[in-house]
């Protein structure tokens, strides 16, 4: 199998090749420009490696892993208008640069693309491939319209929350993992282990991203600490704090966290403190590995040796025992 960062520099390569019609530019430049963000690029490679798990040319799923990227970024363009978000990765996100009305354009333009690129397949397998991909398409965006209602919803349950970060996170890591197997050659249990595997972990990862924006070290993971708090995001910890309080650290959490009053500081270390005090830290760390564990039984199950499997595992130990 190849080396997970060796592909990494492989498919960088194979994107930076991409030819794009010049005009207009106002529909192009934008979509370069959020192509030049980097970025993990983990939902790509991990197609790349899905392939190459069942057979031994990755390269037969390079175009469906652009697919995938290209799809990708389409969500984050359009989550950033719907988010108001005026950064994304260090840098102004597009409708900030530009405007709205560009912003949705480039994005559609970026769905588009990726169509053209994951149809790029032997006719065999391709209409299962655009199977996977549409169901998925859709998923992600109920997923988002989803997280959209919540912002306005008094409450939400854990359950509501982990099927909101599955649908908007998960099966896009899922899809990625079975259309890479799909190419290779993987039969269709093989196929849906592997999306098992890519579902978990992805929820495992969406998760630790929820942990590390309250928890993480603000120099390692790139961004200060408690931008969910300040925004009043209702995430994993939040939820399962509301959950875990009594009534009197119930009704202090419900006051400030949606509190506009208090500075951003003293909002997140009064919040902050009440999670501690509720050990939701350690409760999300259990949900985290426990999704991950899931994945690898999902994993170990796929009819290949174990040895084959071993970089598929690494990179899942990279999504959940993280630090950015």
């Amino acid at each position: 199998m190849s080396n997970y960062e060796d592909l990494i520099l492989y498919f960088e390569e194979q994107l930076d090749k991409i030819q794009y019609n010049n005009r207009p530019i106002e529909l192009y430049d934008p979509i370069k420009y959020t192509l030049g963000f980097g970025g993990k690029r983990i939902r790509p490679v991990t197609t790349l490696m899905g392939c190459e798990l069942f057979c031994n040319d990755f390269k037969k799923a390079l175009p469906q892993s652009i697919a995938i990227e290209l799809f990708h970024n389409f969500t984050l363009i359009h989550d950033d208008i719907m988010d108001d978000a005026p950064i994304r990765r260090g840098k102004e996100t597009v409708f900030k640069k530009w405007n709205s009305n560009i912003a949705i354009l480039s994005g559609d333009t970026l769905f588009a693309l990726a169509y053209q690129y994951a149809q790029q397949a032997d006719t065999v397998i391709l209409k299962d491939i655009l199977s996977v991909f549409n169901q998925t398409a859709i998923e992600v965006c109920e997923g988002q319209q989803f997280d959209l209602n919540y912002e306005t919803r008094n409450s939400v349950s854990v359950d509501e929350y982990i099927n909101m970060i599955r649908l908007k996170t998960g099966v896009l890591f899922g899809a990625s993992l079975k259309i890479g197997a799909l190419i290779g050659g993987a039969s269709n249990s093989d196929a849906d282990l592997l999306y098992d595997f890519g579902v978990n972990i992805g929820l495992g990862f969406q998760l630790k991203d929820d942990l590390l924006d309250t928890f993480g070290n603000e120099i390692v993971f790139g961004k200060k600490n408690g931008g969910d708090i300040v925004s009043n995001k209702k995430t994993f910890l939040y939820i399962k704090a509301l959950e875990l309080a009594n009534n009197n650290e119930r009704n202090i959490l419900l006051k400030h966290y949606k509190s506009t009053e208090l500075q951003s500081n003293s909002k997140i270390n009064l919040i902050k403190d009440m999670f501690i005090k509720l050990n939701v830290d350690v409760a999300a760390s259990e949900v985290i590995d426990g999704f991950f564990n899931l994945g690898i039984k999902s994993l170990d199950k796929i009819n290949l040796p174990a040895k084959r499997k071993i970089q598929l595992m690494e990179v899942a130990v990279k999504m959940i025992d993280r630090n950015k």
